[in-house]
């Protein structure tokens, strides 16, 4: 293929265009400048971020990933309908496979650590996203930037309270952040753009395989790409079709091992979320949702530097991205936060850039002036907007993450704890469905039951979950006639206060209360979760 031409000098001269921060300051911008400080502090930051979240978010985060890998790992485990129809993927939960199988080689598989570890595990992928977005914010912006950049993405609510946990979308959000820097198109530099654009087709072709959706990404930057190539035929048949190729052949030979099978996930997947309108059985949201309520809530007060950054840096491409999926996904009933999670970090770099016209508003990327002469390292202002930030970020990312819905995680540590003793004999979970961690947090072989929650294929009808929630009573006192007595049921406060008398009329008694939420959520108020065990 042929090369595109460019030099050093090329390269320097596009970054003055983006962006003249003043590049004086080595000394304010020594530690930012080494790559290996960066992904050390990261790293670091990202350990405690993943101790520090102690709540329950999106039971995906656990069922689609821990959850597989412990049923690999360990021969126990529950395999949501989503694996019975060949709607997920393995690859995912493969890396926390080989995480569960080190940690029994070693005979660490305690139950702190079997709750801990896959964050920790995630945690090192997370500060890998963080570097890589510090790289792109400097290969586009300069390194002043990309340390606003940085500080925003670590500051913010959201990234922190979701990027350290085990869902796909967290790791997809790291592969696309990897994936744009490698991108010619959207560096707008043709420096070593052979091998980059491979690199970028690669770390492209992963992302959709262990999140299909994440092809509304690169078709956005492969169309990009497909209109600077000069040889678009090649392009397409020689560098993106015999990758995208590979990645998938690979991952389909991974599938076609563990299922028994061939099966092409990816399609099925596309068809159900898609073409059937799958998800919409999770419950639907209005078109505007992600623009109204969903991203705002997620960017939360970085939101006004975000929109000053776009129009001061005027880099339409990344916004082109920004809008494309955003708009992509608001044509979806079924919406959720973390659907958009890969381009939180785009939103964060373009706050960053603003903090740094705010660090130095006397650059000459603005109004024509010329660089402030006498730098103050942190000008008033710049303390309000970082004091600003941190006052509102800091609170929510702690409450969200060590107060909010956080019994889950707590009932089950507690029985992780108890059956180590030998003090649990089988659990019924009397809560809507996948409301807690399963075997890959309890890791003991007990019988346990939930209520099911699989789409039925007649629309309109109630499953166990539901029929459940709307009315306890009746539906437990016609489950117990089929049940085999479990020594423990864990429910909500909401349910136990209708369904007491119920459990202490087959010798049951409370035995710890936990607490969940101060607010609702989708449901009504869960204040609390309650275990009960039986006395005889």
């Amino acid at each position: 293929m042929r090369r595109r031409h460019n030099n050093d000098n090329d390269a320097d001269k596009y970054r003055v265009q983006t962006s003249n921060f003043p590049k004086s300051d080595s000394e304010h911008l020594s530690f930012w400048s080494s790559q290996k400080r960066v992904f050390g502090f990261c790293l670091a930051f990202r350990i405690l971020n993943s101790l520090l979240v102690q709540s329950y978010f999106n039971p995906d985060e656990h069922w689609q990933g821990p959850e597989v890998a412990h049923r690999i790992a360990f021969g126990y485990g529950h395999l949501t309908w989503e694996w019975k129809q060949g709607i997920r993927s393995y690859l995912h939960p493969m890396l926390f496979v080989v995480l569960y199988r080190v940690l029994a080689i070693l005979n660490l598989d305690t139950p702190w650590l079997m709750m801990r570890a896959p964050r920790l595990l995630q945690s090192v992928f997370s500060a890998v996203g963080d570097l890589y977005l510090y790289k792109l914010s400097a290969v586009l912006f300069g390194d002043r930037v990309a340390k606003w950049a940085l500080f925003s993405q670590l500051a913010n609510w959201f990234m922190f309270y979701c990027f350290s946990r085990t869902l796909s979308n967290s790791l997809e959000t790291v592969l696309t952040l990897v994936s744009l820097y490698f991108w010619p198109c959207m560096r707008s530099s043709n420096k070593c753009s052979f091998v980059s654009r491979k690199c970028g087709l690669v770390v492209a072709a992963l992302a959709c395989a262990i999140r299909p959706t994440s092809a509304i990404t690169w078709l956005y930057v492969g169309l990009l790409e497909l209109l600077k190539a000069h040889d678009r035929l090649k392009f397409i048949f020689l560098e993106v079709a015999p990758i995208g190729t590979l990645v998938l052949g690979l991952t389909c030979l991974l599938d076609r091992f563990m299922y028994g099978t061939w099966i092409l996930v990816p399609l099925n997947f596309l068809k159900f979320n898609f073409l059937s309108s799958g998800g919409d059985y999770y419950g639907t949201h209005k078109w505007h949702w992600y623009l109204t309520q969903g991203f705002p809530v997620m960017i939360f007060s970085h939101l006004p530097f975000c929109i000053a950054g776009i129009i001061y840096s005027k880099q339409w491409k990344f916004t082109g991205l920004l809008a494309w999926v955003l708009s992509f996904y608001s044509v979806l009933g079924h919406k959720e936060f973390r659907f958009v999670l890969p381009v939180l970090p785009i939103a964060l770099m373009f706050s960053g850039y603003s903090l740094a016209v705010i660090e130095d508003p006397g650059s000459p990327q603005y109004k024509g002036k010329e660089s402030s002469k006498k730098h103050t390292k942190c000008p008033p202002k710049m303390r309000v907007a970082i004091l600003f930030l941190l006052a509102t970020n800091i609170p929510m990312a702690l409450y969200m993450s060590l107060v909010h819905q956080r019994g889950p995680e707590d009932v089950m540590n507690h029985l992780a704890r108890e059956a180590l003793h030998g003090k649990v004999k089988s659990i019924l979970f009397l809560t809507p469905c996948h409301a807690t961690p399963y075997y890959s947090m309890l890791h003991h072989n007990l019988p346990m039951q939930f209520l099911d929650c699989t789409p039925s294929e007649e629309k309109g009808v109630p499953d166990e979950s539901d029929r459940f929630m709307m009315d306890p009573v009746p539906f437990v006192s016609e489950y117990a006639k089929n049940w085999s007595s479990p020594s423990h049921v864990v429910l909500f406060d909401s349910e136990e206060q209708k369904l007491r008398n119920f459990l202490i009329s087959f010798d049951f008694k409370e035995e710890r209360r936990f607490f969940n939420a101060h607010f609702k959520v989708d449901r009504d108020l869960q204040t609390s979760i309650v275990v009960y065990v039986r006395i005889r």
